[in-house]
């Protein structure tokens, strides 16, 4: 019996064979970014998760990338041509694959992923993770979407969706396809228990799905 339960614990720890981390091209100003970025890379190391991201080698993303390959995982990195020269991103590591622009980069990315992370970013962060949202919502992908609320950086965020709820606008089923949690291990835990419960726009089906994911 006991041999059974390893088996079980091993095939939920690989649900996701490779996971999209959307996260700053800076390191921001509190160490606790950096430090949550590096462990993220840790845990997907430790469980066998390949990376995918934005590419480059700045902040937030190039520290997660480093880890990742490092660590012996896999990296796949996405940079629309515009941002490839070196002064602009640094270079990737890992595997890259060079796109035509921001829209491609967001659909070559959500293709290859089972699921999304956000870490601390900017607008392109919070963009992405607003997509990623908003297309669960619309049925496009059933994929978990997580958030790491390191130091309650997204607190006003998360504050603002409670508002589009309280004044009708989001759904309450769909104001949890967040999964939200302070610490990486927490958040890989709740995400790989995730079912989707919220009333989707439209069929997967009714979607062209070749075309985004």
């Amino acid at each position: 019996m006991e041999e059974v339960k390893v088996s079980a614990e091993n095939k939920q720890e690989r649900r996701f064979q490779r996971i999209c981390v959307f996260c700053g091209s800076r390191v921001g100003y509190r160490s606790s970014f950096s430090d949550a970025a590096h462990v993220l890379g840790e845990l997907l190391v430790e469980r066998k998760i390949d990376l995918v991201y934005g590419g480059g080698r700045l902040g937030l993303m190039g520290l997660i990338s480093q880890t990742v390959q490092k660590g012996g995982g896999h990296v796949l990195g996405v940079i629309p041509k515009a941002l490839l020269p070196r002064e602009i991103s640094g270079e990737t590591f890992g595997e890259v694959k060079t796109v035509a622009n921001m829209h491609e980069r967001k659909s070559v990315m959500a293709k290859h992923a089972d699921a999304f992370i956000a870490l601390p970013g900017g607008y392109g962060t919070m963009e992405e993770l607003l997509e990623v949202i908003a297309w669960s919502q619309l049925g496009i992908h059933d994929k978990p979407v997580g958030l790491l609320n390191v130091d309650g950086y997204f607190n006003s965020l998360l504050t603002l969706f409670d508002k589009g709820v309280e004044e009708g606008f989001i759904d309450n089923s769909a104001r949890h396809i967040v999964v939200i949690a302070d610490t990486a291990e927490e958040l890989l835990k709740k995400m790989e228990e995730y079912v989707p419960n919220h009333q989707k726009v439209a069929s997967r089906q009714s979607w062209e799905i070749g075309e985004v994911l």
